[in-house]
């Protein structure tokens, strides 16, 4: 009898936890819709105001321009003042483009040691399979700050050949303008603050200058930046892993990333399995023909 009671008590009270457990959930419910309601219920205006984009950054973005020639003739001065045109980088090997402005305080700063990062992860050298120009969309800024970076990043990245592979370029609005509406990127000035708003990306131009690749944000995958270079050198440099993997990838222009090919990973695992059924095949011919002897 007294394990029959104890198990009516249990009973009873797992019941009435289930209960107050779906009286918690209720109430959750509630709460959570009054809150959705006060939400849409606010005032048109204040709704209104934390949707709208603020005009500084109303045209604030990056068009995407593949394939797109970039203007080989622009003048620049590198870092030790000298005047320079693009194409003087361009013509054998694939360039890194990075557009920021030097005395960014902060997300500049982010891109280039972003950039940085990769590079460094890149079994790739600057100056060697390609090379990489930073440009500065700001008229206001010197050879001299130039200068300033470029020592501190090729430091960083601390190989040889990179202080002749990578430039760092100021020059004059006209110029800028050019370059920047050539690769897509659109940038605002604010008076108040004396900064920009700009988006952020880094692009590959192919040897002859066209825009082959552009990765978003401040983190730049090196699986990603090296098929990009592999891919803008048509296969010029890499390894044959790599033309493999470009078989297997194929670079998404929406999330600027390289993603799989299911089809052509399936193709590829049948012609391997296709392959190494045939060498087995001739190994025991051949030990066949062997033993006959």
């Amino acid at each position: 009898m007294k394990g029959d009671q104890r198990m009516a008590v249990a009973v009873k009270n797992r019941k009435r936890g289930e209960r107050i457990g779906s009286g918690l959930r209720v109430c959750i419910q509630l709460l959570t819709m009054l809150a959705l309601g006060m939400v849409f219920n606010a005032t048109p205006g204040k709704a209104q105001t934390s949707s709208v984009r603020p005009s500084i950054l109303k045209d604030v973005g990056i068009d995407q321009k593949l394939g797109q020639q970039v203007p080989l003739d622009i003048v620049f001065r590198d870092e030790t003042g000298r005047a320079v045109r693009l194409g003087d980088y361009l013509g054998s090997k694939p360039v890194i483009l990075s557009l920021v402005y030097f005395n960014c305080p902060m997300l500049c700063t982010m891109v280039e040691n972003g950039l940085l990062e990769s590079l460094k992860d890149l079994k790739f050298d600057v100056g060697n399979e390609f090379q990489v120009v930073t440009v500065s969309f700001n008229p206001q800024d010197t050879p001299r700050l130039a200068a300033a970076k470029k020592d501190m990043y090729v430091n960083l990245y601390g190989r040889p050949g990179a202080r002749a592979g990578w430039h760092f370029l100021t020059g004059e609005e006209a110029s800028i303008r050019r370059l920047t509406s050539a690769v897509g990127l659109h940038y605002s000035f604010d008076p108040a603050s004396g900064q920009y708003a700009h988006a952020t990306a880094i692009m590959v131009l192919t040897p002859e200058g066209r825009l082959a690749r552009y990765f978003f944000g401040i983190r730049y995958p090196a699986s990603d930046l090296r098929l990009g270079l592999v891919e803008a050198s048509s296969r010029q440099i890499g390894t044959p892993v790599d033309s493999v993997l470009l078989y297997c990838c194929q670079y998404n222009p929406a999330t600027g990333k390289y993603g799989v090919i299911i089809s052509h990973i399936i193709q590829l695992a049948g012609f391997v399995t296709v392959l190494t059924v045939a060498t087995v095949m001739l190994m025991l011919f051949r030990a066949e023909r062997r033993r006959g002897v």
